[in-house]
């Protein structure tokens, strides 16, 4: 799918297409050099800019997490021609409705004792922006790129990089 890289609308239409066909990625809290980023699974809300994070309320990142936290999730489609970097403030929400809403046999393989848990909630990244990568070529052009790249001592021209502002 092409995608016009100086089209804002169109890249995060795409960006949130591709999250929602992926799901997952990585998302953790900045500014302590310690933590590291964990795998999450993504349930996106578009038009309200937000992702959705199923998690326990013992678990260290739901413990890290205060009110408005600074966060990323780092995301890479399935084929991988679309790489992203969100970032926002990420809260606890222990929300029943997007419990319910987005509950599935995925989700409840990782919480044994279901979604009426009472350690179960959920966090939520409202979403303030993003750095988006998108490759427009498919392989047999990439490949053209790379070697053309190499003989002419120039990068590739295979996509582009967008900045989002997702206020």
């Amino acid at each position: 799918m092409h995608t016009d890289i100086h089209d804002q609308a169109q890249v995060e239409l795409r960006l949130w297409d591709e999250i929602e066909d992926g799901r997952f990625g990585m998302l953790g809290l900045m500014g302590d050099p310690h933590r590291h980023f964990q795998p999450m699974t993504a349930f996106v809300e578009p038009a309200r800019r937000e992702i959705w994070f199923f998690t326990r309320t013992d678990t260290d990142l739901a413990r890290d997490v205060g009110e408005g936290s600074p966060a990323m999730f780092v995301f890479q489609a399935k084929d991988q021609d679309v790489q992203a970097c969100i970032g926002g403030e990420l809260s606890v929400d222990p929300d029943r409705a997007r419990i319910e809403k987005y509950w599935n046999a995925a989700v409840a393989a990782w919480y044994p004792d279901g979604r009426d848990d009472p350690r179960l909630t959920m966090l939520r990244l409202d979403c303030s922006d993003a750095q988006v990568w998108i490759s427009n070529v498919g392989p047999v052009r990439y490949a053209w790129e790379v070697a053309r790249a190499n003989l002419s001592k120039h990068t590739p021209d295979v996509g582009g990089r967008a900045s989002l502002d997702l206020h």
